[in-house]
């Protein structure tokens, strides 16, 4: 069975590819304006969903996956990825010395099989930051295309006081033990012996 990402971000596909599974990626055309009062988890299983859908109706035979991230600070607005220096700067002051959570969603639909969905949680608290010391990061590691502005698995780390989550990727956008565990229900393991018992 092909497998698809239903995604055009460059980090969930670098994530996939850890597991190495063979597989397509195609971008999904989805509407992500979050609805009256949706709450962020809603918000990111909604989405995940509706990417998985819009990619699965022109490939029915195949297992697609799709994954939204949803970042708030102390349960408002959710926040987006800054685009502009500027926005970063200011999303690093608010998060100064405070959690940040992500809800990272995915869902995977295959032919035949109940829809699998997951949402992950992932708390994120952040080092008191000075001015200067997010100016410096952000002209070494703008992460304009980075919820929260701090990329985990760069630099970014430095800004971090502490991660909690059952699923580490699940920061990065993908919440790849969710992930492993719903290929292997689909016959998708890399690890798993030949059908005729012999190792490889």
């Amino acid at each position: 069975m092909q497998l698809i990402l239903a995604s055009g971000s460059r980090y969930r596909r670098t994530l996939l590819e850890q597991l190495q599974c063979p597989f397509r990626v195609i971008s999904p055309d989805v509407d992500e304006t979050p609805g009256d009062g949706e709450a962020p988890a809603a918000l990111a299983r909604r989405l995940a969903l509706a990417k998985a859908e819009a990619v699965f109706r022109r490939h029915p035979d195949a297992a697609v996956i799709g994954s939204d991230q949803v970042a708030t600070l102390d349960g408002r607005s959710p926040i987006g990825k800054p685009g502009t220096v500027e926005r970063a700067r200011a999303q690093l002051l608010a998060a100064s010395g405070r959690t940040m959570l992500f809800h990272t969603a995915v869902a995977i639909l295959a032919p035949g099989r109940r829809p699998i969905e997951e949402c992950v949680e992932v708390q994120v608290r952040f080092r008191p930051l000075t001015p200067a010391r997010i100016d410096r990061y952000l002209a070494l590691e703008p992460a304009l295309d980075c919820a929260g502005s701090a990329r985990c698995d760069g630099l970014g780390i430095t800004l971090l006081e502490s991660i909690e989550t059952t699923d580490p990727s699940a920061l990065i956008g993908l919440p790849l033990i969710r992930v492993a565990a719903a290929l292997a229900q689909l016959g998708l393991d890399p690890l798993a012996a030949p059908a005729d018992g012999a190792t490889p």
